[in-house]
Formats: structure tokens, sequence, C-alpha cells
């Protein structure tokens, strides 16, 4: 009698699902530490997508007025955004430099002015805190300077040179031993100019990101869509189409809201300073639509910037402006936001800025901007995964 074939002893179910659940627990945990060391990477795609779909919107709204294809209503919507770009460059763009110079004079002074009136009464705020690095490194020079000017001039001509030279030097040799390195030592040579070198060229880089993955989802998204959900098992792909398809049609909505929104807010507040007279009207009502992209903190950002440039027009333009920033906020908070956001995001207002708080904190500045979207994302999430799956079951 010939012995049955050995066959090892099949493991139960509970080993298996432990297992599954211990290796989904550690991908999880992968994704969290990933997310969290590629934050800026990641949001700055988000980014991209946010401007894809915006593209998406006008390439949208432009099929119903233009028989063309996609493509030629993408590359039209294109051409018009960056012609508007570069006419607001070339003809407004010395007119608000000029504001700009001036209301970062103003603030300045009459911050300086209501410190000086907190300090009489016993409260006294440095405002050198929260100063640039560079900036106090330049106070420190200034004040470092009067004490060395008595050392002699003679003295720098030789020493001078050779740390020029020796700066040129490591600056060479850092860039053949280690090209990441060239930036820090570029710092050190060129000075407080470097770094508004290296904040422009990273400021233009991740503008340059947005717009390449905004125009290159724009032009197919569909392709996109189709490679995510290739991701997502073959029973999962209804929901997950449907919650793509979702999360993008609340991004959208969301967003051409936040747009008009934001003009209004610019124009009504541009025409309200400019009726009052208060100097800079045109970059202050600029920075108030800009900083109605941020919920809760932008606009009271936006608040403390136009009641300190409004000081120096005296009692009545404080008053004044004042009042334009109170009837505006009054307007978008009752009747722009819930007249126009109403399909897109519908939020409590406290769970919105809790939101922008943990992300400010996780984030930065990133989280803090991108918090609304972001926020838009999760609530698709949440009702297409959790509470449809909770009412089905319930069913």
């Amino acid at each position: 009698m010939t012995a049955p074939p050995f066959s090892p002893p099949a493991s139960p179910p509970g080993a298996r699902r432990l297992a599954a659940a211990g290796i989904a627990v550690v991908a999880f945990a992968a994704a969290l530490w990933l997310a969290w060391t590629a934050a800026a990477t990641l949001l700055l795609i988000f980014s991209g997508i946010l401007f894809a779909v915006f593209l998406d919107g006008l390439t949208r709204g432009l099929g119903h007025v233009l028989p063309i294809g996609r493509g030629w209503r993408l590359a039209l919507a294109c051409l018009v955004l960056a012609a508007l770009a570069f006419g607001l460059v070339a003809f407004g763009g010395a007119t608000v430099a000029s504001q700009a110079r001036d209301l970062g004079t103003t603030v300045r002074q009459q911050s300086e002015t209501v410190r000086d009136w907190l300090k009489e009464r016993g409260i006294e705020i440095d405002l050198s805190q929260g100063a640039p690095a560079g900036q106090a490194a330049t106070q420190e020079a200034s004040q470092a300077g009067g004490q060395g000017a008595g050392q002699g001039a003679g003295g720098e001509g030789e020493d001078g040179k050779n740390q020029k030279q020796g700066g040129l030097t490591g600056l060479a040799s850092g860039a053949l031993k280690s090209p990441g390195s060239l930036l820090s030592d570029a710092g050190s040579v060129l000075g407080p100019a470097a770094t508004v070198v290296i904040a422009l060229f990273n400021a233009l880089g991740n503008i340059l990101v947005i717009v390449f993955l905004g125009i290159a989802i724009a032009a197919d998204p569909g392709s996109y869509r189709d490679g995510a959900l290739r991701l997502v098992p073959p029973r999962h792909r209804e929901k997950g189409a449907r919650v793509l398809d979702g999360a993008g049609e609340t991004l959208r909505h969301w967003l051409f809201g936040q747009l008009v929104t934001m003009a209004a807010i610019f124009v009504l507040t541009w025409a309200g300073l400019s009726l009052l007279g208060i100097g800079g009207a045109l970059i202050l009502g600029l920075q108030a639509g800009l900083l109605a992209f941020v919920p809760t903190i932008g606009p009271l950002i936006a608040g403390v910037v136009i009641v300190l440039s409004s000081l120096a027009s005296g009692l009545n333009g404080l008053l004044g402006a004042l009042g334009v920033y109170l009837a505006v906020q009054t307007a978008e908070s009752y009747g722009l936001t819930p007249f126009i956001q109403r399909r897109a995001l519908d939020l409590p207002a406290a769970t919105i800025f809790a939101g922008q708080l943990l992300l400010g904190v996780l984030f930065g500045l990133w989280g803090v901007a991108l918090a609304l979207p972001l926020l838009a994302v999760i609530k698709v999430l949440l009702e297409e995964l959790y509470i449809e799956d909770g009412a089905e079951a319930e069913a």
C-alpha cells in the first residue's frame, strides 16, 4: 500500500487575515512616512492638478460656444491666459510694484506707531522677531560696521582680495565636488543678493512645474483617470470612478466659485477704498482678493493690512476703510459664498478653520493655502467610501 503524497497543512483563515492586516498596517505606515517626507512635492503636484481642473473647466466652457476639437479649445484657453498675464505684467506691473513698495513703507511706519502707542501703555511688542533672517543680518552688519570703521581702510585690500579669491575658489571646488552645495556656496559669495536670486528661481521653478502639470493633465484627463483606476482592484473600480469623478466635479465647482468670489472682493475693495481716497487702493484690493483664496485666515490678514495702511489717512480714513472691509466681508460671507459655493463645498466654518490649523501645522504655508481644496477632496472620499458603505450595510 503506497502512502499518499505529502501535502503541507493549510493555514487557517484567521492566520491569513492576520497576515493581510499586518501587511496593510505596514503599507499604510510606509505611505504616511512617504507623504510626510515628500509633503512639499505632493502639495506641488496637487497644485498642478488644481490648475489642470481650471484649464479643463475653461475647455469645457468653450465647448458650449465653439464647435471645435478639445485640443484647439485648450490651446485657445492657454493663449488667452498667457495674453492676460503678459498684459497685466506689461501694463499694470509698474503700478502694482510702485503701490506695493509704498504700501510696505506705510505699513511698516504705522506698525511702529502702533507699537509705540502700546509701549506707552505697558505692552511691549518686539517687531524685529518677525523680520526675515537676511534683514536681521543686514541690521547686525550695519551695527558692526560702525564699530569696525576705525580699524583703517588700508588693511582691507590684501585680506579682502584673499577672501574674494578664496570664496570664488571654494565655490568652484564645491561645484566640482558636490553640485548640490552650489547654491549654499553662492550665498556666501554673493551675500544677500543670492537669497533673492535663489528665492526667485525657486518660485519660477514651482510655477513652471504647476503650469506643465496642468497643461499635461488637461490635455488628456481621461488617460490619467483610467490609469489611476487600473491601480484599483477590479471589484472596486466602479466606486473608484465615482470617487475620481466626484472629486473632479467638486474641485471644478469650488475653484470657479472661488475665483468669482476673489474677483468680486478685489473689485469691491478697490472701488470702496478709491472712493475714500486711501493710498494704494489698487494693491490693497489685489491683496484682499488674493488672500480670499485662504478662508478665515486670509481675510483677517487682509483686514490688518487695510487698517494699518489707512492709519495714515486719519481717523475718518481709518473708520471708512474699516467700514469698507466689514461690508465686503459681510457680502462675501452671507451673499457670495452661500450662493456661489452651494454646489461645491458645504462645511461648517469651525471645521474649515480646524482643518487649516491642522494642515498648517503638518505642512506649513502650503497646507494653509491648499486647506480648502484638500478638505473638499477628503469630503468626497468620506461620502463615497465611508458614508455610503455604512448606509448600504444598514440597508
